[in-house]
């Protein structure tokens, strides 16, 4: 990896897909003995709210909430 002129390195795939981490989250970097970890922020509750900010609107069953509910208790 290469630093870039404004101090930015890219996260690669892997590393993000084995940490969980996606766009918008938020991470530290831990700096001990001369050396950085990259580790996850300690939350504050609106990651949760990101992803479904998200994933609203994108839903694309032509079903009422009541439909999708009896499917859900076998009515």
């Amino acid at each position: 990896m290469r630093l870039t002129e404004k101090g930015q390195v890219t996260i690669p795939v892997t590393v993000r897909e084995e940490l969980g981490l996606q766009p918008g989250d938020e991470v530290d970097f831990v700096v001990e003995n001369g050396e950085a970890r990259i580790v996850r922020a300690a939350s504050s509750g609106q990651r949760g709210h990101r992803i479904v900010a998200r994933l609203r609107g994108r839903g694309d069953v032509p079903m009422s909430t009541e439909e999708i509910m009896a499917l859900t208790r076998g009515d």
